[in-house]
């Protein structure tokens, strides 16, 4: 028995030919046969040829999304378990961690569906009514495939509303911890999938933290510390000596002075102290998450060399920026200085990172977003030092990456800066990106060198 067909028009974009996985309603000409909310549908052209199999929600503007480019009758757990194992065999082969993101939604060819796992416990995300009403066939594929100790549901997000679903939580199968110790790129950090945001991590930039790697030695010479030979015995071994000859005995002293912004959980952090920095400062303005930071660092022996700071990102750097502003004044003399500065502000780094929550999530909202990344950039450029780097990320969508790059220009132009980029990446390996599937590159990420015009 054949699927219920939804014809295209014949005057529109040839997208689904294209490989894009959604059909608008805007493109639809009509529906052939019956067919409920959810089920599969084959999408044809105007001619009647067939294109692709999808699931169709006639309440949504994305009415049909295609799961599959031959025709399928059903998605059953037989269906999930093969497209799971795909996904299970791209992850070995690329993804050092255990802990990754397990399905991608479309980029995995399973839209609708997100799938992180934290210490053997899957996280999922079901988005769409596609997606939702095939649950118990899904679970059981999950549990055949990755033998996890429990499955727990964050379906938590607005996204269901354009749907017609409620949002939802609460563990699926098995049993499931709300606290997680997962484990990336060597580190150990805490994960609340409960009350997490998302998923309760960020995965996505598992390959962007490791890539300030280079950034974070290569310092002690700017403090006037070299190494000088010393003779022991009849062994050689380099010492670091200060300017005045003295052996230097901290073990960071090529270290770099960092700050990381929008910290969140602080894994940015934990990744700088592994590659070497002298010191740290965690900012976020959560609470919350900067208690989850202090003992993210303390499990994995850092906390020496991390101050944490509770407080608004923009208002810090503006702050920081004052007190440098202030100094040059009183450097340059004919200003009152009985009035005593703010000995907290007027500091700079090595390295400043930033990266903040998503800016835009509509169309509409891009132009309030430039300003908010220009501004951050901005303030972050001047407090880098002469030479240093500014990592400064975006996960926005409609932040296309020629937009954020003129973005950071304009900031780097307005802070007197010269910018020579270094790095320049998306999401990891384990977020797969569709050519010309636009909507799932979301994430821009930048390493840029910064010195003064």
């Amino acid at each position: 028995m054949s699927n219920p067909k939804i014809f295209l028009q014949k005057a529109r974009k040839k997208r689904v030919e294209q490989g894009h996985p959604w059909v608008f309603a805007t493109e639809i000409d009509r529906l052939e046969g019956e067919a409920k909310p959810g089920d599969l549908v084959d999408v044809v052209n105007h001619q009647g040829r067939y294109l692709a199999t999808g699931y169709w929600n006639p309440k949504s503007q994305i009415t049909v999304r295609v799961v599959a480019y031959e025709p399928i009758a059903e998605m059953d757990a037989e269906f999930f378990r093969n497209r799971l194992h795909q996904c299970q065999e791209h992850r070995r082969r690329f993804v050092a961690d255990a802990d990754c993101r397990l399905v991608y939604g479309e980029a995995d060819f399973l839209p609708g569906l997100v799938v992180d796992r934290f210490n053997n416990v899957l996280v999922l995300q079901l988005l769409t009514l596609g997606m939702d009403i095939r649950k118990e066939a899904l679970i059981e594929a999950l549990v055949d495939v990755f033998q996890p100790l429990g499955i727990y549901e964050r379906s938590d997000v607005g996204v269901r509303l354009l749907e017609g679903l409620e949002e939802r939580t609460g563990t699926l199968y098995g049993s499931c911890p709300s606290i997680l110790e997962i484990e990336e790129n060597g580190l150990k950090l805490e994960v609340d999938i409960v009350e997490g945001q998302k998923t309760g991590y960020f995965f996505d930039q598992r390959e962007n933290r490791a890539a300030i790697a280079p950034l974070m030695t290569g310092w002690g010479g700017r403090s006037g510390i070299r190494l000088v030979d010393e003779q022991d015995g009849e062994t050689v071994r380099s010492v670091p000596v200060n300017a005045n000859g003295k052996v230097v005995t901290f073990p960071y002293w090529d270290g770099a002075s960092v700050l990381e912004c929008f910290a969140h959980t602080g894994s940015f952090t934990l990744h700088a102290c592994k590659y070497g920095a002298k010191k740290v400062t965690c900012l976020d303005v959560s609470e919350h998450a900067i208690e989850t930071a202090k003992r993210n660092v303390e499990r994995n022996g850092f906390t020496e060399r991390v101050e944490f700071v509770v407080a608004d990102a923009f208002e810090y750097l503006r702050a920081q920026v004052k007190g440098i502003d202030e100094r040059k004044q009183r450097g340059l003399g004919g200003v009152d200085t009985s009035k005593k500065l703010d000995g907290a502000a007027g500091r700079t780094w090595d390295v400043v990172i930033l990266d903040p929550p998503a800016f835009a999530k509509t169309k509409s909202a891009v132009p309030g977003a430039c300003r908010g990344y220009k501004d951050i950039n901005l303030q972050g450029l001047k407090l880098v030092n002469e030479g240093g780097y500014l990592v400064t990320a975006s996960c926005s969508y409609h932040m296309r990456p020629e937009l954020f790059l003129e973005t950071i220009q304009e900031a780097a132009i307005d802070a007197g800066k010269q910018l020579r980029l270094v790095e320049w990446r998306a999401a990891g390996k384990d977020h797969p990106q569709l050519l010309g599937v636009n909507e799932g590159h979301y994430l821009k990420f930048a390493i840029f060198e910064v010195r003064s015009k």
